[in-house]
């Protein structure tokens, strides 16, 4: 058994080196690389992947696999959900004809650079058709994996285990019922916040000073972190020795990147704090989705958006734009990034309304992959329900269907993650605020008492554990939306004055 063991470790050195060089290109691809180069970029990846599936699906591997499955009980922890995870894997790639897994991953090289410039010209026919090969190829892939389950639960299932299309209409229903009122009620309020500061023009050289800034007072160890500028703000690693993280500036709105970077921080954090032993591992990194977005929405919203944060920061603010703040309390910043006022960018949306942008993800994409809506269809039926759920109207595709990445990358299942994440981290936090003051620590610009607890309950064990695990071993009870629903509620009640 030591044998097949060292063989099994042997191959996972081989395929985390793969895996290394692959989000290497991605990397390069989203941050530098020529337009012109996407089309080698794609072919590349085929091979690449081609590689990658050889490697999964040989019949030596699925039966060294199989052998430590079921000898389980006699390896150690990790090795055995290594196993677990893998023997899952392979099930999920086998199932796929090569051709088909090879022609996949070129596809969604060209889409995702479709999609850049789609976007940039407000030209979604561009994109269309790559997206119906997208949809197409998600929903077969589902049903080759699962013929007997609906594909988009299937598709859920791969960023949170065990999500599926009953238990998410029955969460978001219940965030609709508890926030609609209140959206109604802030909206109607909006002109009691001032927020004109927020749109001064603030040049980016000065809001890059802030993002590093940013990165040291959320002790991200830039050793092992690096900062990107791109289209759409993503996290990716390596390893805990190489996280990358991105953001996006713009000049006329300072806290889109300054938010962006705490958003993306709270992602490499999770990634830079996993266990050493876990180094080389598929278990070196976050557990799924959900959890994965809890920790950034976290950092991002219920510290970030924290009128002690806000205070601890402020001072360095004024420092960095002392004419676009010079008549700006910290008071009022921290009003101003908490306004609710329904938008139409989900990265932009405040707390309270950033929900609705999920939802109605949601529901576009899991009528996408029924069979129900068209892509012919989409723009406007996106637009019809930004109407419905935010009052507002869309004025073009690049404001709307256009402006995230995730549909261009295949990412189909994955937006409701945001929300769930949102609901975990007020879960967690409320946990925390049992072991220590979170308030005063933040307040004193101190996170390091907030990392060591979260990288203590949750960060350290990596895919170890399973995501009901960890919110289990975090807030010693399982997840319950509620904590979730009290937070917003209070927190826009206290800065309304409702």
């Amino acid at each position: 058994m030591q044998e097949k063991v060292k063989q099994y470790k042997d191959y996972l050195r081989k395929a985390d080196a793969f895996d290394h060089a692959v989000g290497v290109l991605y990397y390069d691809f989203e941050t530098v690389m020529p337009k012109g180069a996407a089309d080698h970029f794609s072919k590349t990846m085929g091979t690449l992947s081609e590689e990658m599936y050889k490697m999964e699906t040989s019949p030596e591997l699925k039966a060294l696999v199989t052998e430590l499955y079921e000898h389980r009980d006699e390896l150690d922890e990790i090795t055995r959900r290594e196993v677990e995870e893998h023997r899952e894997q392979i099930a999920r790639i086998e199932c796929i004809p090569m051709e088909e897994y090879v022609a996949y991953s070129e596809l969604e090289s060209m889409a995702s650079a479709v999609w850049h410039q789609a976007k940039v010209d407000n030209d979604y026919e561009s994109f269309k058709p790559y997206l119906q090969k997208i949809v197409d190829y998600q929903r077969k892939f589902a049903l080759y994996y699962a013929p007997d389950k609906e594909p988009y639960d299937t598709l859920l299932d791969q960023y949170e285990k065990g999500l599926n299309k009953e238990t998410l209409d029955a969460f978001f229903g219940k965030l609709r019922e508890a926030f609609k009122p209140l959206v109604e009620k802030t909206s109607a309020a909006r002109d009691s916040i001032r927020d004109d500061f927020l749109s001064r023009n603030c040049p980016v050289e000065q809001q890059r000073k802030l993002s590093d800034y940013i990165m040291d007072v959320m002790c991200i160890d830039k050793n092992y972190c690096i900062l990107g500028e791109v289209e759409h703000p993503f996290t990716t690693e390596f390893s805990k020795h190489d996280v990358r993280i991105t953001t996006h500036y713009h000049e006329d709105a300072v806290a889109s990147s300054f938010y962006s970077v705490v958003h993306e921080g709270g992602h490499a954090l999770y990634e830079l704090h996993t266990g050493d032993e876990l180094m080389g591992s598929p278990l070196a990194e976050g557990t799924s989705m959900g959890v994965h977005e809890s920790q950034s929405r976290l950092f991002e919203n219920i510290i970030g958006r924290s009128r002690g944060f806000i205070t601890a920061v402020f001072p360095k603010i004024k420092e960095l734009f002392p004419e676009q703040m010079e008549d700006v309390t910290a008071e009022e910043f921290y009003r101003a990034v908490n306004k609710s006022v329904p938008s139409l960018i989900r990265t932009e949306a405040d707390e309270l309304t950033y929900c609705f942008h999920v939802m109605i993800r949601y529901e576009l994409e899991k009528r996408l992959i029924a069979g129900s809506l068209t892509v012919d269809e989409l723009p406007a039926e996106w637009n019809r329900l930004y109407k419905e759920y935010l009052g507002v109207d869309v004025p073009n595709d690049t404001k709307g269907v256009l402006q995230d990445s995730h549909w261009s990358g295949g990412m189909i299942g994955y937006f409701p993650s945001y929300a769930i994440g949102s609901a975990y981290g007020a879960q967690i936090v409320a946990s925390m605020k049992k072991d220590f003051d979170v308030d005063k620590a933040v307040s004193e610009g101190n996170l390091r008492p907030v990392i060591d607890w979260l990288t203590d309950k949750i960060w350290k064990y990596g895919k170890l554990k399973k995501p009901a695990e960890v919110i289990l071993n975090a807030c010693g009870a399982e997840f319950d939306p509620q904590f979730y629903i009290d937070y917003i509620t209070e927190k826009m009640n206290s800065i309304y004055g409702f």
